[in-house]
């Protein structure tokens, strides 16, 4: 893993929430998408080198919305960048954490990703990120 590549955070509203963060880092979010394939909608924010992913459900079966039903608003996921995702999903599996989904799959941002279970990571969802190349 090469770094933290974001912070995934939880909202019920994102306008609302894109407002409260703008306060709070003194700049504007840069890039808004939404990702179908898990019924949400992301807004994305710099913050010197890191990055924070807000994130809304876009539908009631999204599990960003099962999140906040069951947990509330917060920190959903930490994100790490890795070098090879395919390398690094089978190194984590036979070091027994649970992948959620083998095959990595097109997430937001321009990314190839894949989730880890928060049972095997002491109650974490750790999302791999890896740049789709162009």
């Amino acid at each position: 893993m090469k770094k933290i590549e974001h912070i995934g955070i939880a909202v019920k509203n994102l306008e609302d929430s894109n407002k409260l963060f703008s306060k709070l880092f003194g700049k504007d979010h840069y890039k808004t998408e939404v990702v179908e394939s898990e019924g949400v909608k992301t807004s994305f924010f710099k913050v010197g080198k890191n990055k924070i992913e807000l994130l809304e459900a876009t539908n009631e079966e999204s599990p960003i919305a099962k999140f906040i039903e069951k947990k509330g608003e917060g920190v959903h996921h930490i994100a790490f960048d890795v070098k090879d995702i395919n390398t690094e999903v089978e190194r984590l599996k036979k070091e027994d954490f649970v992948v959620l989904n083998d095959t990595p799959k097109k997430g937001a941002d321009n990314k190839l990703v894949v989730f880890l279970h928060p049972k095997s990571t002491n109650g974490v969802l750790i999302e791999l990120c890896q740049e789709i190349k162009k």
